[in-house]
């Protein structure tokens, strides 16, 4: 398989299910693997397991830390069927679904939309939310998997907004397909965001307003990692993003409608791998935990540590 180089990495925060998970949904896609399994010790929650895996093409992170978080769909993962790629596309979309739906919850029955021959919404076993989608080999192209997020409560009727915030502050970024809600959809307003997708540092995301009533929020049970090759670049968007200094740790922020991300410096994927030595591990771990912004120096003086 390709190395995947991948600038935003969504990031799944486990209570002790990371390691269970990610074999789980590596088993489930296509052209997937585990890249790295390791375990940071003597953290706040303890021992934890931290996995790299990619899913067909779409490179992941999830961490064992503790039942602090739960999932919801405020954050799913778009899964794009494309018959143009794989003429076997429709009946690939019904085992996932079949995988995926297994211990879960429906959300949105797999069925024929208006938008879609066949589309559904699936909250899986371990709560992580999946919409599969078989697209129309005509349209643009996108990748296979990308996260979406969903503008519900005190955030309904923001997408739009929050799409041109992130567009103004990542490089490499554009926006892609953009629809509005019609008249006559109560209770969402005619023009909010009904589906949009852009591009952030070459990654594909997606957005929508839903007006519906809805018991969740974004949280940081699935948090955006942005890998940086400068403390300059850190430093900026820890300055754009953060809106919520409280938030601010190990790197960790929220943004203005609770989006956690973490703004990481690139060559911590080397310091907190299976390349790394136990005791270089928890070096870095032990730099880390007072920051709240990310010391890109600290760390590396950490990693190079007396072993």
């Amino acid at each position: 398989m390709t190395t995947i180089t991948q600038n935003i990495v969504p990031h799944l925060w486990f209570d002790r299910e990371a390691k269970e998970a990610a074999t789980f949904y590596t088993s489930v896609f296509p052209e997937s693997q585990i890249v790295s399994e390791i375990v940071i010790t003597d953290t706040p929650s303890g021992d934890c397991d931290l996995v790299s895996f990619d899913l067909w093409g779409q490179r992941f992170m999830a961490i064992s830390a503790g039942p602090y978080f739960s999932f919801n769909p405020s954050i799913s993962f778009m899964v794009n069927f494309n018959p143009a790629r794989d003429k076997n596309a429709s009946q690939q979309m019904e085992e996932v679904w079949e995988k995926l739906s297994d211990g879960g919850q429906v959300l949105m029955p797999f069925d024929a939309y208006p938008f879609s021959k066949k589309y559904g919404w699936v909250q899986d076993k371990y709560g992580v939310s999946w919409q599969l989608i078989l697209t129309n080999p005509e349209g643009e192209k996108r990748p296979p998997i990308l996260p979406s997020m969903m503008f519900v409560n005190e955030n309904v009727g923001k997408a739009e907004e929050a799409i041109q915030f992130y567009l103004s502050i990542f490089n490499s970024s554009k926006q892609g397909v953009f629809a509005r809600y019609p008249a006559g959809m109560d209770p969402n307003m005619e023009g909010t965001v009904m589906f949009a997708d852009f591009m952030l540092e070459n990654v594909w995301l997606a957005a929508m307003d839903s007006a519906m009533k809805h018991d969740f929020q974004f949280n940081e049970a699935v948090s955006l990692l942005v890998k940086c090759d400068t403390q300059e670049e850190m430093d900026d968007y820890f300055q754009h993003l953060s809106a919520v200094p409280e938030a601010e740790q190990c790197g960790w922020l929220k943004d203005r409608y609770g989006v956690s991300w973490q703004i990481v410096p690139r060559d911590l994927d080397e310091m907190m791998s299976e390349h790394a030595s136990q005791a270089q591990i928890e070096r870095v771990n032990q730099a880390m935990q007072p920051m709240k912004k990310l010391d890109i120096q600290a760390l590396q003086e950490a990693f190079k540590g007396e072993e």
